[in-house]
């Protein structure tokens, strides 16, 4: 059995980058999915989906909202079926570059099934045996649902099942006030489902600073839905088509759906881990910097490893084990300048280190805040709620959060300029064109140069000057 230069186990965003590059560079690589369809979670059931979903909310909201912009205010009629129709075209339309005849045009076999190693060069696949030299474990992660009594025996949904269905459910429960609970909440608040978040924790998104989650939590408020923080679930149970929702604090919701979205969990289990000699845990496989895992010659990526479940991670990890497996040159991750962003209406996005963050290090930042409400674009568009916040130190930017209208676009400059070590000065003598929102960089951060200008001291040396010259 002779041995190949390569196996990737997982079809998602991270196996596809590198199969694809390893298959043109000429080597003899194999790529197995377990899936009759390549993509993975995230153009199937995740990223691509739920933004199309999103985006067809926020335009039943925009249809109601016509009054604020000097137009009739028009309700809807949502057919959630016709709705997900839309989703599933834009997800075909996207498959065709995931076409699985398009990577054997590389010269990538392609082989549909379940991947077991059998020993550490060795893996299992449709009853048969195949050899590599190297392996890549990209199998990604899937919905992780809580230990709570009686939900097994109720019909419940993940965001395996939300994107097929074809009636828009009256009342809807989603447990978890993480960014999956809170995008799919809110679009389905929009398209006409009365809707409550149950979220044990006393903040929603618990991974973002506290003073941006709390003013996302106020806007979604407002515009209507129901959040419960601080509330476990204890029972669920079911009586006719009704779920009945048992919750601390001797509270019961009922619910003609109710949605799942408390976190994922990796794909580690049926890989063959142990007679491979890769070490894993309940979080994943462990890896080092350069993407190996405890058997050097088999490397991981995605959420299969972490630390960060995002489609971009994958890529930017693909990219280090492109680095080290195939060009055989050393490279480590380095994961100081991570974004990401919550697709919400506002949107939030964050980058680097929050406020308490960085006082945790022992760093005492100079903290810059704008809000939307005071920039003009944001104004014409009428989408002022929310803020930019920026931790600074020693005028360099530390971390960033934004909340507001596209702020998934607008976090790139922050990006930049952390990845790049810009100074705050940089961005404000960078000419920012007039009206955008990504004005909102630079009013913030001259707000760390206003006290400074209009000083007295600054205001006598300007007299001084005038006075001194004709």
């Amino acid at each position: 059995m002779s041995k190949l230069d390569l196996v990737i186990i997982g079809g998602g965003a991270g196996g596809l980058v590198i199969a694809s590059v390893a298959a043109q560079l000429g080597l003899k690589v194999t790529l197995i999915e377990k899936e009759e369809k390549l993509g993975g979670d995230c153009l199937h059931y995740g990223c691509v989906p739920s933004k199309t979903l999103i985006h067809a909310a926020k335009v039943a909201s925009l249809m109601r909202r016509g009054e604020e912009f000097g137009l009739p205010a028009t309700i809807p009629d949502v057919d959630l079926g016709k709705v997900n129709d839309h989703v599933q075209s834009v997800i075909e339309h996207i498959q065709h570059h995931d076409d699985p005849e398009r990577f054997r045009s590389y010269g990538c076999e392609v082989i549909f099934g379940v991947a077991e190693f059998t020993d550490p060069y060795t893996i299992s696949v449709n009853n048969e045996k195949i050899a590599s030299k190297r392996f890549v474990i990209a199998t990604g992660s899937r919905p992780f649902v809580p230990p709570i009594n009686g939900l097994d025996d109720v019909d419940y949904l993940t965001n395996l099942d939300i994107f097929s269905m074809r009636t828009l459910p009256p009342r809807l429960v989603v447990l978890g006030g993480g960014p999956i609970g809170l995008e799919m909440a809110q679009s389905f608040h929009r398209l006409g489902s009365k809707v409550t978040i149950v979220e044990r924790l006393p903040h929603l998104l618990p991974q973002e600073d506290p003073e941006i989650a709390d003013a996302l939590q106020e806007k979604l408020v407002t515009e209507g839905l129901n959040i419960l923080t601080s509330t476990s679930v204890e029972k669920v149970n079911s009586e006719a088509d009704i779920k009945i929702i048992s919750c601390s604090g001797n509270l019961k919701l009922e619910a003609e759906q109710l949605l799942v979205a408390v976190g994922r969990k990796p794909n580690v289990e049926n890989l063959g881990l142990e007679a491979a000699g890769v070490n894993f845990t309940a979080k994943g496989i462990t890896v080092d910097r350069r993407m190996r895992t405890s058997q050097k010659h088999i490397y991981a990526c995605g959420d299969i490893c972490g630390p960060y479940p995002f489609t971009h991670m994958a890529e930017y990890q693909a990219g280090i084990v492109i680095s080290n497996a195939i060009f055989r040159f050393p490279k480590k991750t380095n994961y100081r300048v991570v974004p990401w962003a919550t697709y919400t209406d506002p949107e939030l996005a964050r980058v680097g280190l929050t406020e308490q963050q960085a006082r945790d290090q022992g760093i005492e930042p100079v903290v810059l805040r704008f809000e939307f409400k005071d920039i003009d674009r944001a104004l014409t568009e009428v989408e002022t709620s929310g803020l930019t916040k920026l931790i600074t130190y020693k005028g360099k930017i530390l971390g960033a959060s934004i909340l507001g209208p596209h702020a998934g676009e607008l976090i790139h400059e922050i990006v930049l300029a952390m990845q790049t070590s810009a100074k705050i000065s940089d961005i404000s003598a960078a000419i920012h064109a007039y009206p955008t929102l990504a004005q909102i960089h630079r009013r913030a951060v001259n707000t760390a140069y206003s006290p400074k200008l209009f000083s007295s001291k600054t205001k006598t040396i300007v007299k001084w000057i005038n006075r001194l010259l004709p």
